[in-house]
């Protein structure tokens, strides 16, 4: 299943200060990614700032989304919303406009139960009706899937993926093998986490979920086919070019970051929704200056 196989890349939704999403500045992230061959677009993931936009500019983005990109590339589209009604709603308006497949998280004010979490995916996926990847990120929405719950779930109609965060040891071929002997023949398990990606698909993972690759698609490519075909020489050379990126992520955090980027790469002058801020111009410049060096070495 190409649609949650390979390299996702998740897009910035770029919005005006109003919470309106820019038809024109999404449709150049878009036609970036397209062009550069990607397996699959996350649109509305955490990078996408889904839980900064209305039911009305979800809507929105999605259907820029659907006719922009034609079919040409699956798109996954984020679903996640704090009440269960509301996720299954916009899991139905993901397939109405044409989305190939879903990504829900479990958002939460009120820490979740394990059952409610089950309860709460099994509505969704029915509701939806279409393929549907587990996000499991425990960072944003504080809750972490046991592997007993990610069985249960595997088991329920529409659920064919998870999403997973690196694994704190960093043991990418235990866990994966962990997940698989749990979970059904053909049960897809990716990664999100940039910095782990060469790591998680030289261990056998089946997909990159890649915040980088929302602005930088052609580079991410290169990296994910090399660890894909088992280059591990290769794979390391590129993910060393990213490495000065990664360390950026983590110290500033990806979603500021990539907003920079925008800016570098003169995008169109995307803002992070607030209460979020630009990065200020020190830490823009580091963002620069790290671009241009990654550009370099590619």
């Amino acid at each position: 299943m190409r649609l949650f196989h390979g390299l996702s890349a998740f897009p910035l939704t770029p919005t005006d200060a109003a919470g309106k999403v820019q038809e024109a500045l999404l449709g150049r992230f878009l036609d970036r990614i397209v062009a550069a061959g990607v397996d699959s677009i996350g649109l509305l993931g955490s990078t996408g700032t889904y839980a900064y936009l209305s039911r009305e500019e979800r809507q929105r983005a999605l259907r820029i989304a659907v006719g922009h990109v034609g079919g040409r590339v699956p798109l996954i589209v984020g679903v996640g919303a704090l009440r269960t009604d509301e996720a299954a709603a916009l899991a139905q308006d993901a397939r109405a406009a044409g989305a190939d497949g879903l990504l829900l998280a479990p958002v939460s004010y009120t820490p979740l139960t394990e059952d409610e979490v089950f309860q709460h995916f099994a509505t969704v996926a029915e509701a939806g009706g279409l393929p549907l990847c587990i996000y499991n990120n425990p960072t944003t929405t504080h809750f972490t899937f046991s592997l007993e719950l990610i069985e249960r779930l595997a088991a329920l109609p529409h659920v064919a993926a998870i999403k997973m965060p690196l694994p704190a040891k960093g043991d990418f071929g235990d866990e994966i093998e962990r997940i698989r002997a749990r979970t059904p023949a053909g049960f897809k398990i990716g990664y999100s986490g940039d910095w782990g990606a060469a790591e998680a698909l030289l261990a056998g993972c089946d997909a990159w979920y890649s915040v980088v690759a929302g602005l930088l698609p052609g580079e991410a490519l290169k990296l994910t086919r090399a660890a894909q075909s088992g280059d591990t020489a290769e794979a390391d050379r590129l993910n060393a070019c990213f490495q000065p990126l990664w360390e950026l992520f983590r110290k500033f955090g990806s979603l500021r970051v990539m907003y920079a980027i925008a800016e570098v790469l003169d995008l169109g002058g995307a803002v992070p929704p607030r209460p979020l801020l630009p990065l200020p111009p020190a830490e823009r410049r580091q963002v620069e200056l790290t671009v241009q060096g990654a550009a370099v070495a590619y």
